[in-house]
């Protein structure tokens, strides 16, 4: 699973860090995505809340 951020796209609404915060985290001030951590279905159903579409998932991606 491969997971990709726009920062130009995100409105910081904070879905995916209230969703899964083992997955999506902010460290030394870099957004930090680390899909390892939960399982794909998870993190696709966080990714398809987020409300600007800034999160995209491929889940045939390693």
């Amino acid at each position: 699973m491969k997971v990709t951020w726009d920062q130009n796209v995100c409105i910081h609404a904070g879905e995916c860090v209230k969703g899964l915060p083992e997955v999506f985290k902010v460290v030394d001030g870099q957004f930090v995505i680390d899909p390892s951590k939960a399982s794909d279905a998870a993190v696709l159903g966080v990714v398809a809340k987020c409300p600007s579409g800034a999160l995209k998932a491929d889940a045939n991606a390693a």
